[in-house]
């Protein structure tokens, strides 16, 4: 330790006192370092900031590009929503026209069955009408004609003698006028 007072002493002693060596500054070594820094400097500044910095500038860029793209994809989100809304209320209204149409068609196939139906059964009824007054006409001709021959056979029973059978039948038929009045 001894040497290094001695050597201490020795070179403060030769060297003049100023500000920076008071504090302990190397003059020849301060200007070594700004050099290095120098050099330093323009190997980061020719090598080192341009590709920092272009990667940088593309991040920036990639960045602002996904918030463009997310601006546009909220915006056509919003518009895929309007439409889709405008497409339901147009189904909704398609399918309440539909249902009404139908509603509308249903009525007018019931009153168009009702109709014909009435219609039939009218007709059935007519035709049924028709038949009985046939049946009814035919029984009546079917019982005059029996009619007619009972009294013929009860008149001749009666009177013993047969007449010939055109004035049997004259004679029948205005008796049974008779009794029909």
């Amino acid at each position: 330790m001894n040497y290094v007072t001695y050597f201490a002493s020795t070179e403060t002693a030769t060297v003049k006192p100023d500000l920076f060596t008071s504090i302990g500054v190397d003059w020849k070594f301060l200007i070594l370092q700004t050099i290095a820094f120098l050099i330093l400097l323009w190997f980061l500044k020719k090598y080192i900031y341009p590709p920092l910095i272009k990667m940088l500038d593309k991040r920036d860029e990639m960045i602002e590009e996904s918030v463009k793209a997310a601006h546009d994809a909220e915006k056509n989100a919003a518009e895929a929503e309007a439409r889709t809304t405008k497409i339901m209320k147009d189904a909704r209204k398609q399918a309440d026209e539909m249902l009404a149409s139908a509603k509308s068609e249903a009525s007018q196939i019931i009153d168009a069955t009702d109709k014909k139906s009435r219609e039939r059964a009218e007709q059935i009824v007519a035709d049924a009408e028709a038949e009985i007054r046939r049946d009814i006409d035919l029984a009546r001709k079917s019982l005059r004609a029996e009619t007619i021959s009972l009294v013929a056979e009860a008149t001749e029973k009666v009177v013993r003698i047969s007449v010939d059978s055109k004035v049997d039948k004259k004679v029948v038929e205005s008796a049974i006028k008779e009794a029909e009045a």
